[in-house]
């Protein structure tokens, strides 16, 4: 099935920050709130807000592979990650540049919008962060 619009809801974890740490994502349908895919990346050793970072990144790789070029639409409950991908935020520690610069990339050519949520409206892509860190191994599930 193709989607013209997709929800990705995007968070992550780490355990001492810097310590282990993990993305998560879900993928959503808009229209009925299904979740499309659950994605969990290890990150290694790392702050939590690079692990928001690569969080973000899965589920917008995700979302595409699910749905080539549809509207995105991102969550996530942290601001710092939100204002930079929004462009309204200057990005200075240089592990962030660069998946920004991942993350631009990715979606260059594409619309998608980045929004904050509270932290309790983010609990299914903490989830998947958590999840990816409690088992040691990343993963992609439908």
């Amino acid at each position: 099935m193709s989607y013209s619009h997709l929800v990705v809801e995007a968070d992550g974890a780490s355990r001492g920050n810097p310590g282990p740490a993990a993305g998560g994502a879900v993928v959503l349908d808009p229209g009925s709130g299904e979740t499309l895919v659950t994605v969990g990346k290890l990150c290694g050793v790392a702050s939590n807000n690079v692990a928001e970072y690569r969080g973000m990144i899965e589920g917008i790789r995700a979302a595409w592979g699910i749905s080539p070029g549809a509207k995105l639409t991102v969550f996530m409950d942290s601001k710092l990650v939100v204002e930079q991908m929004s462009r309204r935020w200057k990005i200075k520690h240089p592990d962030m540049q660069t998946l920004a610069q991942e993350a631009r990339e990715l979606i260059a050519g594409g619309t998608v919008t980045f929004e904050w949520v509270p932290r309790e409206k983010n609990a299914r892509a903490d989830a998947a962060g958590n999840k990816a860190l409690d088992g040691g191994v990343s993963f992609l599930e439908p």
